[in-house]
């Protein structure tokens, strides 16, 4: 980990060192292709180990009592890869789903997918469909995975569909605010982020939970996905409770 991913706590009072509960990580995985590259392999490979990550993270998310944990694994902008590329993520989805799936439920874990169904594999989204009403019932985290997703899009059909109901008499423009857009959103029922880790050493949010990160504090860390681990969402906690979180505010609000 880099110095822009470490928090000095020496020097913070004990307050801010002891709350900072976490309810909703969201992490943006990112560095398969370079962590392959710098090792002489396909990029596929890189994937395929980023599959890997993904269990760890879960499997950790669960043990560590994390109610909510958002992976985004496919933005809408990513069909502007090379076909074969595509097609490899697509399989290695599939692959993931029919692998897993048995053990994500056995472990409690309730699947919600966000973003366009529009243009995906019918195949796919048949296993999707199936991973999310299976686990419907589960309690003990609630693993989001953004699929063919983009915030700027899911913003814009939040506002028309209240666009919708104005016109249909069902609200008035009064009657739009936070609230009203937030509970049209993809994520509607899920608390914002607490935390959103991004990996690989890139610092931008590139299209992801544009408006649910308002409030949301950032770790980027050097790490490439493949590598992160248990481990490294410890130290990504660590970062977060190191933090006072004012909210725009002078004095702390609790993040219990």
């Amino acid at each position: 980990m880099t110095a822009r991913s470490q928090a000095d706590t020496g020097d913070r009072p004990a307050s801010a060192q002891e709350g900072g509960a976490v309810r909703h990580v969201a992490i943006i995985m990112d560095g398969n292709g370079r962590w392959a590259k710098e090792r002489g392999l396909p990029r596929g490979i890189g994937h395929r180990k980023g599959v890997e990550a993904v269990r760890r993270t879960v499997r950790a998310a669960i043990e560590l009592s994390i109610p909510y944990l958002t992976i985004y694994s496919f933005s809408s902008e990513n069909w502007a890869r090379p076909a074969d590329e595509i097609d490899d993520l697509m399989g290695l989805i599939k692959r993931f789903i029919r692998r897993d799936l048995a053990e994500l439920h056995h472990a409690g874990a309730r699947i919600r997918v966000i973003g366009e169904r529009e243009g995906v594999d019918p195949e796919l989204m048949a296993l999707i469909d199936e991973a999310v009403e299976l686990t419907r019932s589960n309690t003990a985290l609630t693993l989001i995975i953004a699929f063919n997703y983009g915030a700027r899009a899911e913003i814009a059909n939040a506002a028309r569909r209240m666009a919708e109901d104005v016109a249909a008499g069902r609200m008035t423009p009064d009657e739009i605010d936070v609230e009203s857009l937030s509970r049209r959103l993809d994520t509607a029922g899920i608390p914002d982020p607490d935390l959103l880790v991004r990996t690989s050493g890139e610092m931008r949010l590139s299209n992801f939970l544009l408006w649910q990160c308002a409030y949301t504090e950032f770790v980027f860390l050097e790490t490439y996905w493949p590598d992160f681990g248990r481990e490294e969402l410890e130290n990504a906690l660590a970062i977060y409770r190191s933090r006072d979180r004012r909210f725009g505010g002078l004095t702390k609000r609790s993040t219990a």
